[in-house]
């Protein structure tokens, strides 16, 4: 797994992006988010971790988690 700080959450779109340790942004959707997670439970600046998968758009994380 990888681990980064969330950097921007769009609330009324239902996604946001993660600042990865190795400095690159990567997007994620409420629907990638770790079952014990709720998006309303996230904030800018909160540590996660994540595992990283491939879609047509690029990079996107999964199974998003509070640290």
């Amino acid at each position: 797994m990888k681990s980064g700080t969330i950097k921007k959450l769009v609330s009324d779109r239902g996604f946001g992006f993660i600042t990865a340790e190795d400095g690159s942004e990567v997007f994620f959707h409420l629907s990638a988010l770790d079952p014990s997670v709720r998006f309303e439970q996230l904030a800018g600046g909160e540590r996660v971790s994540f595992e990283l998968e491939t879609s047509l758009k690029g990079p996107r994380a999964s199974r998003v988690r509070i640290v």
